[in-house]
């Protein structure tokens, strides 16, 4: 960092300004301090400086979902979401599995069962939430039981490593960014597979890779180290032979990365007015606004090897063909 970042604060305007359209952090502080026209106005409330960077070679601490970070990132995504795809995006997205009031839905990475609640209240269909994170799996429960759903949308602790990871059948399953962080997904999937019944939808939204090069690229690399947990990118291309090796048939196969890119900046649009409320508050929330700051951190990462065409989302919609009698 810049030695002039213990003599300026640098404002909630430039910070965004850096973040969101690629401006040197170092400049804009260079700039107020030398008294430019861009200073920041007397009446903007500075905020804490930002954490130290990560220098060259430094391996950045995975992000936890801890119960501080979960609180940081509904300020963003909103209750029971912890990242893009908040509750309009999920029932537009899920009208392709056709759901009604009679099936059985699993939903593969079910974070903070904000899709899960979504799904039931929208179609009426029985959802069970499957979440890798004990920490997600639990206050994911708790929004059911708050809700009213811990009936119709549990969130439940499952282990995707499992050899009997479902306890039950289902009509539908969805997965949500979830199985990029899963090693053995031919286990995985086949596991779905044999759990979902015939004629069944699968309907996956996932981060894939370009090709295996992007791999060798160092953001890719800071991006893969700061996920909870350890991420198993594969391309696109790749999960397809998976799925069809399973014995689903794909009814839809589409690059959805323009949509993320266009949802996640939409979502951290509004973050100054979130930082601005809270250095108003009465208590002080400087540890609140340090964490956003560097959620906000993360999510310009991958925003950008996403805009760099090195990760994608990706999405697929497979089908469980009937057994021909």
């Amino acid at each position: 960092m810049a030695s002039s970042e213990s003599t300026v604060k640098v404002s909630v305007k430039w910070r965004l300004k850096a973040w969101w359209e690629g401006y040197d952090l170092d400049d804009v502080r260079a700039r107020l301090d030398q008294g430019t026209e861009e200073t920041q106005p007397a009446d903007e409330t500075p905020i804490p400086p930002l954490p130290p960077e990560t220098v060259e070679g430094d391996a950045p601490e995975a992000m936890v979902w801890d119960d501080q970070r979960l609180a940081t990132t509904q300020l963003i995504w909103g209750e029971g979401y912890c990242g893009p795809g908040g509750p309009e995006y999920v029932t537009s997205m899920s009208k392709l599995l056709g759901m009604s009031s009679k099936m059985s839905v699993a939903v593969i990475g079910a974070g903070l069962g904000g899709p899960s609640r979504v799904l039931a209240d929208e179609f009426g269909a029985w959802i069970t939430g499957y979440e890798e994170s004990e920490q997600l799996a639990t206050k994911g429960m708790g929004l059911s039981k708050k809700a009213g759903l811990e009936g119709k949308a549990p969130i439940q602790h499952y282990d995707p490593s499992s050899d009997a990871p479902f306890e039950r059948t289902f009509d539908r399953a969805y997965s949500k960014e979830a199985l990029y962080t899963v090693e053995d997904k031919p286990k995985l999937l086949k596991n779905i597979y044999d759990q979902l019944k015939e004629s069944g939808l699968f309907l996956i939204n996932d981060y894939t890779l370009s090709n295996v090069d992007a791999l060798a690229n160092k953001d890719v690399q800071k991006w893969l180290r700061q996920e909870p947990f350890q991420p198993y990118p594969i391309p696109n291309d790749t999960m397809e032979n998976l799925l069809t090796d399973c014995g689903y048939v794909l009814r839809v196969n589409e690059d959805i990365t323009d949509a993320y890119i266009e949802m996640i900046a939409k979502s951290w649009a509004g973050v100054a007015e979130v930082i601005e409320a809270l250095t108003k508050h009465e208590e002080d929330q400087s540890e609140t606004i340090q964490r956003l700051i560097k959620e906000a951190e993360f999510w310009m990462l991958r925003s950008k090897i996403m805009q760099e065409g090195l990760v994608r989302a990706w999405r697929f919609l497979a089908y469980k063909p009937a057994e021909v009698k």
